[in-house]
């Protein structure tokens, strides 16, 4: 089975900013009020942001449009219906579609105003799933 670090480091096109301290991976659930998953936290360590083929995922990271603390702010204050227990995974930039990772693992797809759909158990099956596209 791959570990998350394969899958990404397997995909198309793919860059990645440096990785984040886990002081900072800290600081950034501290300010969100999460717990992110041990596999969200391997990801910022190992890649900070990255991108490929048509993806970006929110990290770690300087950049504003990427930072999973001021894009999760964001999208919080578009949808009522979300948990604070969740943060941006990615902001798919269609139809303000937004996917979010719960403390639990689950990922889930909104929209503005929308309940959230669950689509995978964790953040590895999500990646996974986009290699089929």
């Amino acid at each position: 089975m791959k570990d998350i670090l394969s899958v990404l480091q397997g995909k198309t096109d793919f860059y990645f900013l440096p990785g984040a301290s886990n002081k900072s991976i800290e600081e950034a659930e501290q300010l969100l009020s999460v717990k992110f998953t041990d596999e969200y936290k391997e990801y910022a360590r190992h890649f900070g942001v990255m991108s490929f083929s048509d993806h970006e995922l929110a990290g770690v990271c300087a950049s504003p449009r990427l930072n999973i603390v001021d894009v999760t702010l964001e999208e919080r204050e578009n949808n009522p219906y979300l948990t604070k227990k969740a943060y941006v995974i990615e902001q798919l930039n269609i139809d303000d579609l937004v996917v979010w990772q719960s403390e639990s693992g689950d990922i889930f797809l909104t929209a503005a105003n929308t309940k959230p759909y669950k689509l995978y158990d964790s953040l590895r099956e999500y990646l996974i799933a986009l290699e089929q596209e």
